[in-house]
């Protein structure tokens, strides 16, 4: 094959190569979400988590098979986010395997969730056990009916 059938000074390489170069900045600038947006939403998306209401808490649930609890975090940002993270990583076999599919997923990891107003931020415990992580968020006790107070009345 000739190659010189291929215009590669021609406006559509340039155009392509252009995309190809645009900065964050251009991106932000022409309205496209950033490299880092995207990636956290891939994050987001495939992280499945289970969300409970019990009578005292909030249970979230999240299978994480094959990680180890130093490779997850939990933390509660701006105090009404519930945020689970961390990073998969591919073990290396120094190049003595092959693989002829990969269908596990690696990479960084994250689900947010927004918590209610009634979510006790300063009661939240996390258990991880058999490659389940569960982040239980107790429910702060509603407030006590304030009882009406009797305003003795006195002669003037």
């Amino acid at each position: 094959m000739d190659v010189r059938m291929f215009n590669l000074d021609g406006p559509l390489f340039s155009s392509l190569q252009h995309l190809i170069d645009t900065p964050d900045e251009m991106e932000k600038a022409m309205g496209a979400p950033s490299r880092a947006y995207v990636r956290d939403a891939k994050a987001m998306a495939s992280t499945p988590a289970d969300v409970k209401e019990l009578p005292d808490a909030y249970v979230f649930v999240v299978d994480m098979p094959g990680l180890k609890p130093a490779d997850v975090k939990v933390l509660v940002e701006d105090d009404r986010d519930l945020v689970v993270s961390g990073e998969r990583k591919r073990q290396d076999e120094e190049g003595k395997a092959r693989y002829l599919r990969m269908e596990r997923r690696v990479g960084k990891f994250m689900r947010k969730f927004a918590l209610p107003n009634n979510a006790d931020v300063e009661a939240v415990s996390a258990v991880y056990l058999d490659g389940v992580l569960t982040v239980t968020v107790k429910k702060v006790p509603p407030a006590e009916p304030k009882k009406p107070k009797t305003v003795e009345i006195t002669v003037a």
